[in-house]
């Protein structure tokens, strides 16, 4: 049997870190530190402490959880986890593994373990799964579609769309790189800044004026890719 992973938790919140430490542990971790600052993380560390990963929050008194990853050692993998989606890009940007928003649910912190086991070499590759579903708005509720019978996403004015069967529905997302980290790596690909694109959607390709590329999409829909994306979906699709 594997070895379970050592995991801290920073979150200044008790609620919050009790709650993450106690899905971290029912997904077969063993959560060794829960800290409730960035400040407490360092002097952990310095003191001996050893992880696999750190879960960090990123808005914590003191040293924040941006702060405290610069300070790490590059071979402990960080995983952010936030209430706050503006955060996304400048995550990413210090090559976190993942990017978890509150309040994050058991299926999401799979995944992030999932990412962080293939890392390690001790799974396969995260691959994109059919049953992923999320929820979309409906009258004063909310319905669960399933990813699979999405083509893509289209943020407008801090709004995520989702279109299905030639129709769109709002969902609970405020910004492309929320609707990113919600799914495996490989998933979804940029159509431009404002549109994500789910390759296997895609039913046709032709050229566009510029470099750009026209995808069709179920339902009949096409898309206009972008010049600078236009190349990643090309790979992603294989021509």
């Amino acid at each position: 049997m594997a070895e379970a992973l050592r995991v801290l938790v920073a979150e200044d919140e008790p609620f919050n870190r009790k709650r993450l430490a106690r899905l971290l542990t029912e997904a077969g971790c063993r959560v060794v530190a829960e800290l409730r600052d960035g400040t407490a993380v360092l002097e952990w560390l310095e003191a001996g402490g050893q992880a696999d990963a750190a879960f960090l929050d990123i808005d914590m008194p003191g040293a924040s959880g941006l702060e405290v990853a610069a300070e790490l050692p590059k071979s402990l993998p960080v995983i952010f986890v936030t209430a706050h989606s503006e955060f996304a890009v400048r995550a990413f940007e210090t090559a976190a593994l993942d990017y978890l928003l509150k309040p994050a649910s058991a299926e999401r912190v799979a995944i992030a373990l999932a990412r962080l086991k293939e890392r390690r070499g001790t799974t396969e590759p995260v691959r994109p799964s059919a049953t992923l579903r999320y929820p979309v708005r409906a009258g004063s509720g909310l319905v669960f579609i399933d990813l699979a019978r999405t083509t893509h996403f289209v943020v407008e004015d801090e709004v995520v769309w989702a279109h299905v069967g030639g129709e769109r529905h709002r969902t609970s997302w405020k910004s492309l790189p929320e609707v990113e980290v919600s799914f495996p790596p490989g998933t979804l690909v940029r159509g431009h800044r404002n549109m994500l694109v789910r390759p296997e959607a895609v039913v046709g390709v032709r050229a566009g004026e510029f470099g750009k590329l026209l995808v069709r999409v179920q339902g009949g829909m096409e898309l206009e890719v972008s010049r600078g994306a236009a190349p990643g979906l090309k790979a992603r699709l294989g021509i």
